[in-house]
């Protein structure tokens, strides 16, 4: 090799070290996620070089992708001595950086996908915007991996400074032509590398969807590539999410219509497409208050009643006092999708709930908007900081006249990571509701408890599992500090005029090799109070139902946009309903035992679901492969235009576009 090609090639020797590192390292931690998850890896009959392969094929779109500036940029700062000795410094710091960066994602992904079934993706992101809820949790719960990262970024970054080696005595430079012909080869290999393909779009994510079991699919990613791709997928969001396929909005629309199960001149406003009259099914002198109570992370699989384990003695009790929905789906897995479904009927999209969107921070429908329009006073009641997730922001925009949060709690009796125990929870509660006198209410009070690291007062719960710190347990005391408000809420006033409704917000966990584990987002519910007659609902329903039912039993007729069934109308006991449910960028839609599953880029998925299992169908289902598909549009659509609220609300909307 002659001296100046030497000297060439030492000027991207950091570049060409970083690539060759990065690559073993997480083809290595590839291979150790694929030993620790074999029990998933080995049913989908999926070999290990399939892996492997499109791993490294992803590995080189992310180096690609942290590369492709400091690489073309090379050869020009590589042209006089003094340029480049400053260049090979900056390169070399650039790419520890880099490499602490892909280690400490690395390390993170294990607890991530213990907790969400997946690589990092948008939500790891979220958290990062609130440090408090999450170093607070991460110190109560998660000590040995936070430990370990904190010992291995330091180690990381000796290591990779060692590889680097010491800046070269000789400054490498290049001859200024040799400069003008390597700046477009490297911008042209490195494209290549972030694209991966020569096809009309670059490769993504769906690319290596060929399972039908998500987390394996993710173990072909590398998870800061899963991450920054999460990031980038934002843009869509103006759009209200990622599209699953074509269809004019206007027969969209229609279908959406006639899946409501309304007669056509119910609805009332040809410019708010939904907007409808709901003729309530109890005729009241003076219309109920209304308390929703959201429950954390309260999956079907630890409520008795729904067949799991024998966590909820006090729910299970209550099931049998009112109405208990039994066949109940929550929309996502995430808090901000729970409280989108049950507060505003909306339905779900590949976006981010509207609890965090731009358009909907003002002039969307809430049930507290609607329900203060009628003289009712507006609460959110919750333990830890309202400004988590973003809301606080939306409900002051939307209707809530005031919110409760962690500041309002003087000496709570428990304190955790996530705020103030459900029992001072419920407690505030009881204080507010006490003051309302004849003045109608609602309020949202949303419990925290049954969160990780799963923190609750002492003394209260014989245990289940003989670490108090695990989910069993904190569900055991979240039920039983539900049922010691409820037993006191019998006793108050207000009782006797006011419907609760007890809901999930989604379950603790949602995994499993399914393309949408729909067991995991099976969650109950229930309505109570003075005169709810007891009755189990077993029509197929979804959180999006809720507030329409729950209008419908306050005494409440009106209009308003909501597309959920209210299921007190008879006709849901004979037709069949329906779920929708988000996993991920995967959206399912459900009636009866068909289940079609939409993904990006790919045609719909045929499955049916019956006795908890999810299997191939023998044949497609046209007619609910264009409900689904008519309802993820009807939902993008109308987020993006704001057709999704009262008229009452049109000029708020105008100030929030």
């Amino acid at each position: 090799m002659s001296s100046s090609m030497a000297l060439c090639t030492r000027c991207f020797s950091p570049i060409i070290k970083f690539i060759l590192v990065t690559l073993l390292f997480m083809s290595t931690m590839r291979l150790g996620f694929m030993l620790w998850q074999w029990e998933r890896v080995q049913p989908t009959g999926i070999d290990w070089w399939t892996i492997i392969l499109n791993g490294i094929r992803f590995d080189l779109v992310l180096v690609g992708l942290l590369l492709i500036i400091p690489a073309v940029f090379t050869p020009f700062f590589s042209l006089t001595k003094r340029t480049s000795g400053f260049w090979q410094v900056a390169l070399r710091i650039y790419v520890v950086f880099g490499f602490v960066f892909v280690v400490f994602m690395e390390l993170t992904t294990p607890s991530f996908i213990n907790q969400y079934d997946a690589r990092p993706n948008i939500l790891f992101v979220e958290y990062l915007i609130y440090p408090k809820e999450v170093f607070s949790m991460l110190w109560v719960g998660y000590k040995p991996q936070l430990f370990l990262a904190l010992f291995a970024i330091p180690v990381a970054v000796i290591v990779m400074w060692k590889i680097m080696g010491k800046r070269p005595t000789t400054r490498c430079t290049i001859v200024w032509w040799k400069a003008i012909i390597l700046t477009p080869i490297l911008l042209v290999v490195f494209v290549l590398m972030v694209r991966s393909n020569l096809d009309h779009r670059g490769v993504n994510p769906s690319t290596v969807a060929i399972t039908p079991d998500p987390l394996v699919n993710d173990l072909m990613l590398n998870s800061s590539y899963s991450m920054l791709y999460a990031v980038y997928e934002l843009k869509h969001e103006k759009k209200g999410g990622i599209s699953y396929g074509k269809m004019p909005i206007e027969e969209a629309t229609k279908r959406v219509k006639q899946g409501m199960g309304i007669a056509e001149n119910s609805f009332t406003n040809a410019d708010i497409p939904t907007l409808h009259y709901q003729q309530a099914i109890k005729q009241r002198a003076k219309p109920y208050n209304l308390v929703i109570i959201l429950e954390e992370s309260l999956g079907a699989e630890f409520v008795g009643s729904l067949g799991g384990l024998p966590l909820t003695p006090y729910l299970d009790e209550l099931s049998k006092q009112g109405l208990w929905f039994d066949h109940l789906y929550a929309t996502g897995t995430r808090s901000v999708r729970g409280i989108e479904a049950v507060t505003t009927g909306f339905t779900p999209t590949a976006a981010r709930s509207v609890v965090k969107l731009p358009k909907s921070q003002r002039g969307f429908f809430t049930l507290a908007h609607y329900l203060a329009n009628k003289g009712y006073d507006t609460s959110f009641i919750y333990g830890g900081e309202k400004q988590f997730d973003n809301m606080g922001r939306f409900f002051i925009g939307n209707g809530f006249k005031r919110i409760i949060d962690e500041k309002d709690y003087k000496n709570p009796v428990f304190k955790g990571s996530w705020g103030a125990s459900d029992e001072d929870l419920f407690n505030k509660a009881h204080q507010v509701f006490l003051t309302m006198g004849d003045k109608p209410f609602f309020s949202l009070v949303f419990s925290s408890s049954n969160h990780t690291p799963y923190e609750y007062p002492e003394g209260r719960i014989t245990l289940y599992d003989k670490d108090p710190m695990t989910v069993n347990n904190a569900v055991k005391y979240a039920d039983y500090a539900l049922g010691e408000y409820i037993k006191k809420a019998k006793t108050a006033p207000y009782w006797k005029n006011t419907v609760f409704l007890i809901i999930a917000d989604h379950n603790s966990r949602v995994y499993g090799p399914a393309l949408v584990p729909i067991e995991r987002f099976h969650i109950p519910a229930l309505i109570i109070g003075a005169d709810i007659s007891p009755r189990v609902i077993s029509t197929l329903a979804s959180q999006i139902d809720m507030p329409a039912t729950v209008l419908s039993l306050m005494g409440i007729s009106g209009e308003h946009p909501m597309i959920g069934h209210d299921l007190m109308q008879p006709i849901w006991r004979k037709k069949a309903g329906r779920a929708i449910m988000q996993y991920n960028e995967v959206q399912a839609f459900m009636r009866d035992e068909s289940v079609v599953i939409m993904q990006r880029d790919k045609p719909p998925a045929h499955y049916r679901y019956s006795a908890g299992k999810l299997s191939p169908a023998d044949r497609e289902d046209a007619v609910s492969t264009e409900e689904a598909l008519a309802h993820a549009i009807w939902t993008a659509w109308s987020y993006k235009e704001k057709k999704y609220r009262l008229p009452s609300q049109a000029r708020e909307g105008q100030n929030n576009k």
